[in-house]
């Protein structure tokens, strides 16, 4: 299944089986006129990234976008990346193929000192895309907001400190009680409940259903406030947590150049961001694609997560250092 090819993407793409595969990602070149080399030598490995019209760029990267869809599995994800300031003619590219756009913000780097007469770009956006409203995902988690953490743990009980969440809906979030109300009654979210000889109705319906609240009940991570009138919550322990449900902004992973990896390829992106990338959208077994592999990282982080993977690209530097990475692992 593990594949390193050489040679346009565009035509390698076409032999890659319908929906074969189960996340796509796709870090081409951003159209930002300049070329990109690993040292300040003409000779050393990189590529051009200067485009003489839109068009010319277009032509680069709609039959990548037109083939890996058609790769993609029904319930697949696709990632485009691209920096913040070439995002238009890509989303355009994109709204054609697919049901779904929801765009990342990377935050990939803090501050720009050396710029003096714009504003610093350190976003890049990457496009999640998908044929389906619900394509494969797996939660991620990103690290807790400092103050959070630092403040909300504060109750506590035999089992530990712990934060407390909402296990009842707002007014805005309130599902339809005439809906609610042809559901099986076990699946319904407004019943009453009774504990210690209190009754619990929120007024806007409870965010699971009776069997689940029961049980949080018996295992005691539930939090019932004494002041009459307030609503029970979830006991969320510090020690259990992953972190906060990852957002679709990405302020915590950071560049190469502000880690400690070893870059072997001008634009190569961080081991993280691939991880939560192929974290999120598949599972073990399961097949990534890099139509533009560069300096092959998409290729490393899917073997290290036991995925299969096929890599492209059109420069032989790039697909000697891919083979090169991977072996030695």
């Amino acid at each position: 299944m593990n594949k390193i090819k050489l040679g346009d993407s565009r035509e390698l793409l076409k032999s890659v089986e319908d929906q074969s595969v189960n996340s796509v990602y796709i870090d081409p070149p951003f159209n930002s006129s300049r070329n990109y080399r690993l040292t300040s030598s003409d000779q050393s490995i990189g590529f051009s990234d200067i485009y003489h019209s839109d068009q010319e760029y277009i032509d680069l990267i709609e039959p990548m976008v037109k083939e890996s869809h058609r790769a993609l599995a029904k319930d697949g994800s696709l990632f485009f990346h691209i920096s913040a300031d070439q995002m238009l003619l890509p989303h355009m590219i994109l709204a054609k193929y697919f049901k779904r756009i929801q765009p990342i913000f990377w935050l990939r780097s803090r501050s720009k000192n050396n710029t003096k007469s714009k504003l610093g770009a350190c976003t890049d956006i990457i496009y999640w895309c998908s044929k389906v409203d619900k394509p494969k995902f797996n939660m991620v988690y990103q690290p807790l907001d400092a103050y959070y953490a630092k403040n909300s743990y504060k109750n506590k009980d035999d089992r530990g400190n712990y934060a407390l969440g909402h296990i009842t809906y707002t007014k805005t979030q309130a599902p339809d009680k005439k809906k609610d109300e042809q559901k099986p009654v076990a699946n319904r979210r407004y019943f009453s409940f009774v504990h210690n000889g209190v009754v619990y109705e929120p007024k806007y319906g409870w965010r699971l259903d009776r069997e689940q609240l029961q049980k949080l009940v018996d295992l005691d991570r539930i939090y019932f406030p004494k002041k009459k009138g307030a609503k029970p919550y979830k006991k969320i322990y510090a020690h259990e947590s992953n972190g906060k449900a990852c957002t679709d902004f990405w302020d915590d992973l950071h560049s190469i150049a502000q880690g400690s990896e070893e870059r072997v390829y001008p634009t190569q992106k961080p081991e993280s961001l691939l991880e939560r990338i192929i974290k999120m959208s598949t599972n073990e077994g399961d097949t990534v694609l890099d139509p533009v592999a560069g300096g092959g990282t998409t290729g490393l982080v899917a073997q290290n997560l036991k995925r299969n993977y096929i890599l492209f690209d059109i420069n032989p530097d790039s697909i000697e250092i891919c083979k090169k990475r991977l072996d030695s692992q």
